[in-house]
């Protein structure tokens, strides 16, 4: 009987959410003023509101209670690219482009086709990219401080391909992996494929909290961190040098594998020197051309020790077999003639500009920002709601991202995360303002 009176107080209450009866932001009874609202067990109300999370109905908070989600948000907005409407600007994902980018791809295309290796792009490459195009790549990675054999270097299909190459080759189900408590989606959307285990380390300043590492380390076998120490996504961060040496210490101590995510690296200005400069045999370093080039070029490289290198091949092998040889030809010229260099130097300077804005439109919100980076981070006042406050800026044709899709850990922030890089100045500028003026009118 306690069990049909569970499942029809779950109707009920969805029905109610559907028809908008219990509006967004409703805050519902605590679990136990439910079980004695209907006379039923404290773990049964808990299965109710269990089941309509599971629904995406409702959101519990620690610390706040259970609320009414916003209905017109799927679960986890932002974790997800999708089609756009035309008029809608998008302040979700980063695409960050220069004025005379197709010309140069234009430019390139007519290069390959004049040049005498095309019968070549048509067959099949070694599974980690032909010598001299990993020694391309290799001395790229010189250029960010960075020294590795052409040999250490596998050429792959963007960044996140990167990851996951690494996730298949190197860890098992159920292994431990330790992460940001905010972090980069990619990621993990990616452990949930792999059926890894997020231990969510808290921030502390300009990065992880690195006695909440030995903490848990200390209590549980981790295998392996996953970290982003030079421009951290969402939160902008660039870790100090003696940061990362403890950090690399840690690893060595407790015998832990380091994934190193230089996606947005290029962004800083003199960076401290790579984990994988500090610890090169227990780290492997992942990057590519999305951000700095273009997102259309699937193109990125993953630097590792002898001994993994087998078996990233093999996982190469598994999903992709080999990168195209048409657009690892055209990152490869691109490395070799300065125009990726540059490319970087102009979006430094591009990302700045944006970031001015951010300063001048949400001065005195608190937002958390790196001056070069294509993000920042939007802490909401208090009892404003993230979902809330993302449904009603997309009915302004703005779509933002709560921090829901970067969250490791139970408790989720009420923030946003603003993508700077796919709008124009102008553009930017009216989007934040509308950002800002939503936010307020919700919080009043």
């Amino acid at each position: 009987m306690a069990e049909a009176r569970y499942k029809q107080l779950v109707d009920e209450l969805a029905a109610q959410i559907r028809a908008g009866r219990l509006p967004p932001g409703t805050r519902l009874p605590t679990h136990r003023k439910l079980a004695e609202r209907h006379g039923l067990a404290l773990v049964t109300a808990s299965r109710v509101y269990a089941e309509l999370e599971a629904m995406g109905l409702v959101s519990g908070e620690v610390g706040r209670g259970t609320f009414v989600r916003e209905a017109s948000l799927r679960v986890g907005p932002g974790a997800d690219q999708r089609a756009l409407p035309a008029d809608l600007v998008d302040l979700n994902f980063n695409y960050p482009a220069l004025p005379g980018q197709a010309e140069l791809l234009r430019s390139a295309l007519r290069q390959l086709a004049a040049g005498g290796e095309l019968d070549a792009m048509l067959r099949y490459a070694p599974h980690g990219g032909r010598m001299h195009e990993r020694a391309c790549f290799a001395r790229h990675l010189a250029s960010r401080g960075l020294a590795a054999e052409p040999s250490n270097v596998l050429i792959v299909d963007g960044a996140q391909h990167g990851l996951a190459v690494t996730a298949m080759a190197l860890l098992q189900p159920g292994d431990v992996v330790a992460v940001d408590a905010l972090t980069y989606p990619g990621f993990k959307v990616l452990a949930e494929a792999h059926r890894l285990e997020l231990a969510p380390l808290p921030a502390a300043g300009q990065g992880p909290d690195l006695d909440a590492l030995e903490r848990l380390c200390a209590r549980r076998r981790v295998r392996a961190i996953y970290a982003m120490p030079t421009m951290h996504n969402p939160l902008g961060w660039v870790m100090s040098a003696s940061r990362r040496k403890r950090l690399v210490a840690i690893a060595r101590r407790h015998g832990l594998l380091v994934i190193e995510d230089a996606a947005y690296a290029f962004l800083a200005d003199d960076p401290p020197p790579p984990l994988a400069v500090l610890a090169p045999e227990t780290t492997v370093y992942v990057s590519g051309l999305s951000k700095n080039v273009a997102t259309g070029l699937r193109v990125g490289f993953v630097a590792a020790p002898d001994a993994w290198m087998p078996k990233l091949e093999r996982a190469i092998r598994a999903t992709t077999w080999c990168t195209p040889g048409v657009t690892t030809a055209i990152a490869c010229t691109w490395l070799e003639d300065g125009t990726v260099e540059r490319l970087e130097s102009e979006k430094r300077q591009d990302a700045s500009a944006r970031q001015a804005i951010v300063g001048e439109v949400l001065a005195g919100m608190g937002c958390v920002r790196h001056p070069f980076s294509y993000f920042a981070w939007l802490p909401l006042p208090e009892e404003t709601r993230a979902d809330l406050v993302a449904a009603a800026l997309m009915r302004e044709g703005v779509s933002v991202s709560t921090a829901e899709p970067f969250a490791t850990s139970k408790h989720v922030p009420h923030a946003l995360r603003l993508a700077l890089g796919s709008v124009g100045l102008n553009g930017l500028r009216t989007a934040l303002l509308t950002v800002r003026r939503v936010i307020e009118e919700l919080s009043y």
